[in-house]
């Protein structure tokens, strides 16, 4: 599986038969001067073949600007699509049980044998129930920016509880990305293996990711 990440909490996720799975698009419009990525309209041969939302805030759930007719999924109802394996955990996007800021879905994709856990908007620590719901995962894609989800300290709370081999910080400040969000040095300050490859896109296999866990901070993208 190739992943790459084009910025915000939008991550491309190609697997081997060449099937993609687009994660959170964000809508750079709507946030002038804040959200400075590329609108995703304009990404050269982005055309997905399964859009995944975790919630409908515009820098998550832009599905109107993508080329294309990809299949579009908003609930926790497992299924399969173009080949991906997709299920949803419950969860929302503030401390306070949805109160503030909605709900949110933690999305489970599978595909060759890697299994991808996005957090969409987490916004608190997992309860023991949504752990193991989870279950294993290779791959976590978590926010780590703080004010409108988890906060760094949050995140690694998360990253405990769940121990996957790989983890890609996702939603923080940064040249592109200038909403109230703290940087991704708060969530890796401290870790034991930082990888920043200096890409955008990385290829994983199953039977690579057996060693001991780490956090890859990509490069967008867009």
């Amino acid at each position: 599986m190739r992943i790459r990440w084009l910025g915000h909490s939008c991550f491309l996720l190609t697997a081997a038969s060449g099937a993609t799975l687009l994660t959170d698009p964000y809508n750079a419009a709507a946030y002038p001067g804040t959200l400075l990525y590329q609108p995703l309209e304009e990404t050269p041969g982005l055309m997905p073949d399964v859009v995944t939302v975790s919630h409908g805030h515009k820098d998550h759930g832009n599905v109107d600007g993508l080329a294309g007719t990809p299949e579009i999924v908003r609930t926790v109802r497992p299924r399969q699509a173009a080949g991906f394996n997709i299920r949803g955990i419950e969860s929302f996007h503030d401390a306070e049980m949805g109160a503030i800021r909605g709900d949110n879905i933690i999305f489970i994709i599978e595909a060759d044998s890697v299994t991808v856990c996005h957090m969409g908007d987490l916004g608190h620590v997992l309860e023991a129930e949504q752990v193991g719901s989870i279950g294993a995962v290779d791959v976590m894609m978590i926010p780590v920016g703080g004010n409108y989800t988890i906060t760094a300290a949050d995140a690694t709370r998360v990253w405990q509880q769940l121990s996957p081999p790989v983890t890609m910080p996702m939603h923080y400040r940064n040249d592109k990305c200038l909403l109230k969000l703290d940087g991704v040095e708060g969530f890796t300050a401290g870790k034991p293996t930082v990888e920043k490859p200096g890409v955008s896109e990385i290829e994983l296999k199953k039977e690579n990711l057996t060693a001991g866990p780490k956090i890859v901070v990509l490069e967008h993208s867009n």
